[in-house]
């Protein structure tokens, strides 16, 4: 029998290693499953779709502005000091255009999106999974990924891109205030030569970035929510454990993106 135990915590410790491991993938895929059957079939629920666009977009958009303006001004003075010293300022519009449009942007909305929508997200999840209504729903015959997923998937693919596009503008206008103010840069050779150095496929690619941050914050805070313990403690960890998640994910596929534009020569 003293032998027989340790083998047998072993076993169960490499079975509870390998559900965690193949949880989120089985999660991911029943989320795949659920989202052409929604369009298919025109099931999405108005309403929802409304509400998780008001909250992922509207209500985010004051703050987004505002960071992203002041984002664009710390790099334009941060790029002053050093460019001022070669007398090249007129490249402060290159830097803080690309650094914008291409990372800073859409970088800048995934992270205020994790702390709104992402902890949203697996808090609402937590809170009906502690009051049972995931269970309820199982008991209809209603996949919970199409009814608690899906709405909130398709509102972060429409907000994110709107927002990186009014954080992109906000940040190259606050760039543009201080190299017209403290750098004398006349206000049209300024914006000629924004418009000079910044082509379509610059402001494309970090739209598409946004888009693939906000798959992965979307999937992160739901399944967080789902895998939340039943209680408030719980509710509390797995709001917690979204944004921290979120943010590594975006992160690492920043990079990743940011890697693959640059083999490919943009």
């Amino acid at each position: 029998m003293d032998e027989i135990l340790p083998s047998s915590n072993w076993i169960g410790r490499i079975k509870k290693t390998a559900a965690s491991a193949t949880a989120p993938v089985i999660f991911i895929g029943a989320v795949a499953v659920a989202l052409p059957q929604i369009i298919k079939k025109r099931t999405l629920r108005l309403k929802d779709l409304v509400y998780y666009l008001d909250l992922c977009g509207t209500k985010s958009l004051g703050v987004v502005l505002l960071i992203s303006a002041l984002m664009g001004m710390v790099l334009a003075i941060q790029g002053a000091l050093q460019l001022k010293k070669v007398g090249t300022d007129i490249f402060i519009v290159d830097l803080v255009g690309f650094a914008v449009l291409k990372e800073f942007g859409p970088l800048m909305v995934a992270i205020i999106a994790t702390g709104r929508a992402g902890s949203a997200f697996a808090a609402e999840i937590g809170t009906m999974k502690v009051n049972e209504e995931i269970f309820a729903l199982k008991t209809l015959g209603i996949s919970p990924e199409s009814f608690l997923v899906v709405p909130k998937l398709i509102s972060m693919l429409i907000a994110m891109p709107l927002l990186t596009v009014f954080a992109d503008a906000a940040g190259i206008l606050g760039g543009a205030a201080v190299g017209i103010t403290y750098m004398d840069i006349p206000p049209g050779a300024y914006m000629e030569r924004t418009f000079d150095v910044l082509d379509e496929m610059t402001f494309v690619l970090g739209v598409l970035k946004s888009s693939v941050f906000s798959i992965l914050i979307t999937l992160a805070g739901c399944y967080c929510g789902f895998k939340a313990a039943g209680d408030a403690q719980g509710v509390g960890r797995g709001a917690t454990q979204a944004v921290v998640v979120s943010i590594f994910l975006v992160i690492v596929a920043d990079a990743i993106l940011t890697l693959l534009y640059s083999f490919a020569g943009y």
